[in-house]
């Protein structure tokens, strides 16, 4: 079954003066989402993406199409009962505790009350909060606001979560420990959509991707074949800072970091550049070749005239 099934849903908005000049922040868009994936929805700053999720979550109404999620209409009671939300920008009260925060959402869940305190506890160890349920959220960082949110959308244990950019505001080691809760959420079965502009999590973590622009899908596919091509370019790191003479005519592009250097050539020249450096006596470290990367995607369906080869790896 389909976790989510989208059909041409659309969302315009009449702005100006007289506000009669129609702003299309979505235009029919088609998609589909399986159970048990995690599917990233890209996109830029208002290329509308938090629009789709609002949809989505009845928070606004489409101006034409519907959707379905998890087999059921959105105005569906029953659905909405089996899916987690995080807003882009989670407002919470200052002077709530984060379990008294949790444990709200929890009767608001309908998870009974025996359980709600065990549950808040659970989730924010889940998150990484274990021992701060009894600190006033106004003395949080903006990292650990958005670690409380990530916990009150899977409090009440729904089967399909929606993120909205959850690594937002997030330091390296808070973004690796998402992606490590949102690997588990996926293996414990549940389907995990999210939107963002961070391509390396994406990357990491997606089953398949979605681009949106300025309101308009722009491509769908599988990471692992969007990221599977070779683009005829080899990538040679070897010991030292010294570049041989060669490589300038090799077309190399050549970077200096540390004690090692790295070049990418083409396919044609890798003989060439494996020579010049037996011949300045250099110690190879490694040779691969350059595959295509989410980024370079990403880039063509939003510059379709620039080439993916531009890209650099």
């Amino acid at each position: 079954m389909l976790a989510i099934e989208i059909l041409g849903l659309e969302k315009t908005y009449n702005v100006g003066f007289w506000g009669k000049t129609p702003k299309h922040a979505l235009r029919p868009l088609h998609l589909n989402v399986e159970e048990g994936e995690i599917f990233g929805f890209l996109g830029p700053n208002g290329a509308g993406k938090t629009t789709t999720l609002k949809l989505l979550m009845g928070l606004v109404f489409p101006t034409s199409g519907t959707a379905r999620i998890l087999g059921m209409e959105l105005d569906d009671p029953r659905m909405k009962a089996q899916i987690g939300f995080l807003p882009e920008q989670p407002y919470f009260y200052d002077y709530l505790t984060a379990r008294e925060l949790l444990e709200y959402y929890a009767q608001l869940s309908g998870v009974a009350a025996k359980e709600r305190s065990r549950k808040a506890d659970e989730v924010l160890a889940k998150v990484g909060l274990p021992n701060v349920a009894g600190l006033q959220l106004r003395k949080f960082s903006k990292g650990m606001l958005q670690r409380v949110g990530i916990a009150q959308a899977i409090l009440h244990d729904p089967k399909l979560l929606f993120f909205d950019e959850p690594m937002s505001g997030l330091d390296p080691l808070g973004r690796r420990d998402v992606r490590d809760l949102m690997e588990q959420l996926k293996h414990e079965g549940k389907t995990v959509f999210f939107s963002t502009h961070i391509l390396p999590d994406a990357e990491a973590l997606c089953d398949r991707v979605a681009v949106i622009h300025d309101g308009e899908l722009k491509g769908v596919g599988a990471v692992a074949d969007l990221t599977s091509g070779v683009r005829g370019k080899v990538e040679i790191i070897w010991s030292g800072r010294i570049i041989p003479p060669a490589f300038k005519g090799l077309g190399a592009d050549c970077h200096v970091t540390g004690d090692t250097v790295r070049a990418i050539v083409s396919e044609e020249c890798q003989d060439a550049a494996l020579d010049a450096l037996r011949n300045a006596h250099l110690r190879l470290i490694s040779l691969s070749p350059v595959r295509n990367s989410l980024e370079a995607y990403y880039v063509s369906k939003l510059q379709p005239g620039k080439a993916a080869a531009e890209v650099r790896p």
